[in-house]
């Protein structure tokens, strides 16, 4: 068995988390449990995993702290949200958190084990940057320290917020195609997911903008994607 499946799952229900627990020891995963999230921080102390499964509504502390505790003790590890709801403010929380990944239930198996192994592969460094200090009007993102200012005061920016941007600055002044900006943040199996990509954008703009509904920074391009201003000089009124 690989060393890199070692997954974690989190899960109040038994009946579920044992049906995950076979299944994916069915398909080659080492599988680990817990059935609460007091429980998921114990057995991330004592053991290494490389992936975590974690049920968005769990008694005691809920899914969305745990997330935020385990993103914060273990930086990298990659969390797949499970929850029976899919509303925009539930990603947007699970994201904020540090969530990797949304799934809702019911899924189908193949689905999830294809995102765990997607999750697992996908490189948890800092996306490639040929300058480590990006600057854009008063918006300036310093790769290196993973931080972004406006105006000098710090932005709290979620991890794919903070991908996201980054990548679109990294091509200011070009149009990015929806599924070319989703698999660079999110990974190849991802460019059709334009739910994730247009909840983060607009998170983006509601931190950054001075008028999130007529955006100086992050503009639309139609039916293509989006793409960062590279000048507030420039007279273009794309995206507005």
């Amino acid at each position: 068995m690989e060393q890199n499946n070692r997954i974690l799952v989190v899960e109040d229900d038994a009946g579920i988390r044992r049906s995950l627990f076979e299944t994916l020891g069915a398909l080659g995963f080492s599988v680990g449990e817990a059935h609460n999230g007091e429980e998921a921080l114990q057995r991330l102390r004592m053991v290494t995993y490389n992936a975590v499964l974690l049920d968005i509504n769990m008694p005691g502390m809920g899914g969305i702290e745990t997330c935020r505790r385990i993103a914060q003790q273990h930086p990298g590890l990659p969390i797949i949200m499970l929850t029976v709801r899919d509303e925009e403010d539930d990603i947007v929380e699970a994201l904020d958190a540090g969530a990797s990944d949304f799934v809702t239930k019911p899924f189908q198996i193949r689905e999830l084990t294809a995102r765990i192994r997607a999750a697992i592969r996908r490189p948890h460094a800092p996306l490639a940057s040929a300058e480590p200090l990006s600057v854009v009007g008063e918006i300036s993102l310093d790769a290196d320290r993973r931080r972004v200012e406006k105006r000098g005061e710090e932005i709290h920016l979620a991890p794919k917020e903070f991908e996201t941007l980054r990548y679109l600055m990294q091509h200011a002044g070009r149009p990015v195609r929806h599924d070319r900006l989703l698999a660079a943040v999110w990974g190849p199996l991802y460019g059709t997911e334009r739910e994730y990509l247009r909840v983060v954008v607009n998170q983006l703009r509601k931190k950054l903008e001075d008028d999130p509904s007529r955006p100086a920074y992050i503009l639309t391009e139609s039916h293509i994607g989006y793409r960062f201003r590279p000048s507030l000089d420039e007279k273009e009124e794309a995206g507005r």
